[in-house]
């Protein structure tokens, strides 16, 4: 089982990524929205803000959290194996180690970002 800080250090990195490859273009298309990543197996949650393009400040909150507009739930190993590129993010999706709840228009909207 990874740290929380792995899993902190994994999403800063995912999100320094998600905001070097954006361009106006895409900036433009992304939803402004609020997301919450939760990591059952630690017990908390990272929350953070997608807002013209781009993430924002990720912060950590114990337990479940609230329930942002897009919600990713995935185990801390997972999380890990995404952002390293060892787990293929739609591999991880379809077999059901990564699980995203929200609005179809939103999965449209943010499929460019990735």
């Amino acid at each position: 089982m990874a740290t929380m800080q792995q899993c902190a250090t994994a999403l800063r990195t995912l999100a320094e990524r998600l905001n070097e490859l954006a361009d106006d273009r895409l900036r433009s298309l992304a939803p402004d929205r609020t997301i919450v990543c939760r990591i059952p197996d630690l017990g908390a949650s990272f929350c953070t803000e997608l807002r013209d393009g781009s993430v924002l400040d990720i912060i950590i909150i114990e337990g479940d959290g609230t329930a942002g507009q897009v919600t990713v739930t995935v185990n801390s190993d997972d999380l890990i194996a995404v952002t390293d590129g060892s787990l293929d993010l739609t591999s991880a999706w379809t077999s059901g180690r990564l699980k995203v709840d929200a609005s179809m228009w939103d999965l449209l909207r943010m499929r460019s970002l990735l």
